[in-house]
Parts: C-alpha cells; structure tokens; sequence
C-alpha cells in the first residue's frame, strides 16, 4: 500500500470526534494512533489506511470482520469511517506492546508463550468457526497487554478470508508475512483454517527458541526451508518435555490435514505448560548446551542472589554463632530453588536481627523496607534481588551494566527500581566495608549506633544522600536507563544509538571526571552488544 499517513493528516478532529495524541506504529498496512474520542472521553487506537491501491479495501475488510469477531481476545472495533483519501478505523484502546517487540526485548519466557499462543488459537478457534481465516498470524499481529497475568489481543484482520466473500488479491498472490506462511499456501491453495495453525505453530517454535526456524539469507531461502518442513523443536531446546514438543510437532505438519483444530491444539498446549510447571524436566549432561543454560540461569541465578543477600548479612553483623552465615546462605538458596516466594523472604528476613544488634532504629527501618519490597514482588519474586548486582559490579566500576542486568524484572517500573536499588546497595556495602564506592567517588559515612527509631535512621541516612549528591544522581539515571533500555531496542540500532548518546552526555554533565569513562564505556557496550545480538537473530 502507499505510504502511511503522516502527522499533519491528523491535525484537528478526525471524522469530528478523533483527536490523535501520539503515534502508535506503523507498518504495511497503515499506521495506528493513540487518540481520544471528544465525545465520550475514550481512548481508542486510531487505525489510518490510505486508499491507494488495495489498501483501502483491506482496511474495510478488516474492519468487516473485526465486527463479527465478539470475542475477549480479538480487538473490539467501534467505528469504521472513510473520506476520499483514506479509511479510518476506531478500536478498543489496550496498551502494551506486540509480541515480536517483546521476544526481541527478551521479556517472554516459556510459560508466556505458551499461554500467549494459547489464548491466539482461542481467537482462531471463534474466527474459524464464522468461516473466517486470519491469513496473517505472526508475533506482530499479536498485542501482549500489558498486565500482571498473560493477555493478548489478535490484531489486524485486513488479509482475513471471508467465507462466501470475493478474495482481495489476484490469483496466484500469496498475502500475509513470508515467514509464517504454510507450505501448502506457497504451493498455490487456497488455504483455510490449517493454515493459520501453521502460522501459530511458527510463532510459538519461535517464541521459546529464541530464533525463527525458516529465515533465510533470502526470500527464495526462506520459501524453500518452509516447504521442507520444520526442524524439531527438540534440537534447540532439548530441555523441553516431550508432550509439549510433541503439540509444536503438531502444528507445524506438513499435511494440514494432520494438524489439530484450533480449540484442540489450544488445550493440549495448556496441558503440556501445566505439566511443564509440575515436573521439572532433566537433561543428560550429553543433550546439554546454550538451550539448557538459558534455562537453568533463570533458576540459579534467584537462589544464587538470595544465598548472597543472607550470607554477606549475617557474616558482616555480628548476631548469630559462627558459621551461621554459610548455613543460612545454603537454606536461601535451597529454598529459593524450591519455593521463590519462601526464599526471597527468607534472604529478606535473614539480616534483621544483626542489624537490630547494631542499631534498633535501622533494623526497624529495613523491616518497613523489606516488608515494602517483599510485597511489591510478591506476585513475580523470581527477580527480586536484580539490586544485589549493584554490590557485585561495584568494586570493579562496573555499575553501567546494571541496566542491562535488571532487565528480566517485569515492567519498567520495576525495571528501575531495581537498578536504583542496585546503586544504593552498593553504597551501602561501601559504607560498611569501608572501600570508596566507584563512579561515584564516596565513602557514606553511616554512624547508625544507638539510632532507636526508624524515623532517625531514615534523617541519618537522607543525610549522607545529601552530601553526596552524586550517589543518587548516579541511581536516578540508572533507574532510568533500566527503564528505556527496552524501548530503545524497540526501535532498533537508531534506538541503541540514541539510548548510549543520551546517556553519555547525562553522564558527563553529572559525573566530569575521569571515572565516567568506564560509566559510558559500560553503556556503550550495552547497546553495541544488543545490536548486533538483534541482528543475529533476525538473520
């Protein structure tokens, strides 16, 4: 189609009711805005397709099917409306963002893109059964909404084939998205409700190997792995239990007269992440590799951060007998292995008394701050301890990989809250072990003794934040740096370009002297690093 509109065709009401804020995205089929509806007050998702070409009449196609589609998991259309340049399509307003940006930004784990392809084919099941077929399933056309629990929404309908309707494209043209296209569409057929399965069973192969199975150096590549079939699952995720190996298998069969319907795949799916989540599958040391680490990491690395908070606690604050450090570092870790919540409260837990024996008032303080803290990730405790990063890197002047540590925290929110953490951390270990915290060049003096009250230990330690100006200079641009790192791999290597440059010039206005570099150098690492990874992985 042509070109998406630009700004200046939204300015003022658009059909008298639409007032765009801000772009959402844009692609081939037009470009999508935030706007307010003037008279109900409502945000919608303002979809603007020219009607150049067969634009138009995809966009009103679309828009056609999205209103037969009343389903929780198909985007709701309230409007659909022309003039003689473009059409314009009103939906429900969800915010979050595509799957595709989220598995390039690594936020989908294996449970996520189970459920997340799960509840795809629960909107495949209710648009197959009103003979309409998607013809365009792929990560981007699916919205992961931003909530705590797996949403999703099914987008953008404009390739769907209506049974009993006139076909759009011209005979022998194959719509929809090369990679996720079934083998017996770019045979020539028609294709119908298998295929979509097909396309779902790509975007989930993809979603939990961490790459595409059929990209090519070429679109004539690409076309000729697909028509060779899929590679197992099993060969780039060997950790991975059989039963839900066996339901990608499923649907991506060659035949798609052996791949199961969408309600069916939907629940034996579901089944296999149930029994995923309760039994722990085991890996001989001989099928192990990059899969398996990607896999155990998540698991390890929690309890590993726990073991630490217990151990260096207890062994710094003299409390409990001698060796009572290693034991309780040992239970941290084995609890958190077994249970996240128990162990994270029980890292959580573990330096209250010592720090009551140092000073009443700040063991008081920390039990509001811990509490605070447990509750904040109660619902995702996995990654609650991404601070501890803050000690560790610390001591080398490491720190500006913080952001990029605290990303698998959920939520950019959280995202900075850990990295902040992560720099007050530090500065408290500093204090205590009484090294010069580097980058930001101090050593908090933290003269807690005989501090009784909570409220006391709070001005002592907003007192020595105040005379060292930097240190929370230095966790507010951490915090934000963990917060946008997302958003500027969103937008690819201009995004990371422009992520490090802004962070360069933060930095040497707030930090000027000579210890920035290894700040920047950190940064720039970060967003080099991530670009090329990305690459990589798009192929």
């Amino acid at each position: 189609m042509a070109a998406p509109a630009k700004v200046d065709a939204l300015a003022g009401l658009v059909l008298g009711r639409y007032r765009a804020v801000r772009p959402l995205g844009s692609g081939g089929s037009g470009s999508v805005w935030l706007a307010v509806d003037e008279r109900s007050g409502m945000e919608v998702a303002l979809k603007v397709v020219s009607r150049e070409g067969n634009g138009g009449a995809r966009a009103e196609r679309e828009a056609l099917v999205a209103r037969r589609l009343r389903h929780e998991r198909c985007q709701r259309t309230y409007q659909l409306a022309s003039d003689e340049h473009h059409v314009y399509i009103a939906y429900e307003y969800v915010p979050g963002r595509n799957l595709r940006q989220a598995i390039r930004a690594g936020g989908v784990d294996d449970p996520t893109a189970i459920e997340a392809t799960a509840q795809v084919l629960d909107a495949l099941a209710y648009a197959h059964s009103r003979g309409i077929v998607h013809r365009d399933v792929k990560p981007a056309n699916v919205l992961l909404v931003e909530d705590e629990e797996v949403s999703v929404r099914l987008l953008d309908f404009g390739l769907a084939q209506l049974q009993g309707a006139d076909p759009l494209t011209e005979h022998g043209d194959v719509p929809g998205t090369l990679a996720y296209i079934s083998p017996e569409r770019l045979r020539g057929e028609g294709g119908g409700p298998a295929s979509d399965i097909w396309s779902a069973g790509v975007m989930l192969w993809e979603a939990l190997a961490g790459w595409h199975p059929f990209w090519g150096p070429s679109l004539t590549a690409t076309a000729k792995k697909i028509k060779s079939g899929a590679p197992p699952l099993e060969s780039a995720r060997p950790d991975l239990p059989r039963a839900l190996l066996a339901v990608v298998e499923r649907a991506l069969e060659r035949d798609p007269a052996d791949r199961p319907p969408a309600d069916e795949l939907a629940d034996r799916l579901r089944r296999a992440g149930e029994l995923r989540r309760a039994r722990r599958p085991t890996v001989s040391p001989a099928r192990s590799g990059p899969a398996f680490v990607r896999r155990l990491a998540p698991r390890v690395l929690p309890a590993l951060f726990a073991a630490l908070l217990a151990g260096w606690s207890v062994s710094t604050f003299p409390f409990f007998p001698a060796g009572w450090a290693l034991g309780l570092a040992f239970a941290a870790a084995a609890l958190t292995l077994c249970h996240e919540r128990g162990g994270l409260a029980l890292a959580l837990v573990a330096p209250v008394f010592p720090l009551g024996n140092l000073s009443s008032g700040l063991a008081y303080l920390y039990v509001l701050g811990a509490a605070a803290w447990l509750a904040i990730h109660w619902r995702r405790p996995r990654w609650a301890l991404l601070a501890v990063w803050g000690p560790l890197l610390a001591p080398i002047g490491a720190l500006g990989f913080v952001p990029l540590l605290v990303q698998p925290a959920r939520g950019a929110a959280r995202r900075a809250l850990q990295a902040g953490t992560a720099v007050l951390a530090a500065a408290v270990v500093a204090g205590v072990e009484g090294w010069t915290l580097p980058l930001a060049g101090v050593q908090p003096p933290l003269d807690l003794a005989d501090v009784g009250s909570a409220v006391a230990a709070a001005k002592v330690l907003a007192s020595a934040l105040a005379h060292h100006p930097r240190l929370p200079a230095l966790a507010a641009l951490l915090a934000a740096a963990a917060a946008l790192l997302p958003l500027a791999r969103k937008h690819g290597p201009r995004g990371l370009a422009a992520y490090a440059g802004g962070f360069l010039v933060a930095a040497v206005l707030l930090f000027p002297e000579p210890m920035v570099v290894a700040l920047v150098a950190c940064v720039v690492a970060t967003g080099v690093g991530l670009a090329l990874y990305d690459r990589r992985r798009a192929g």
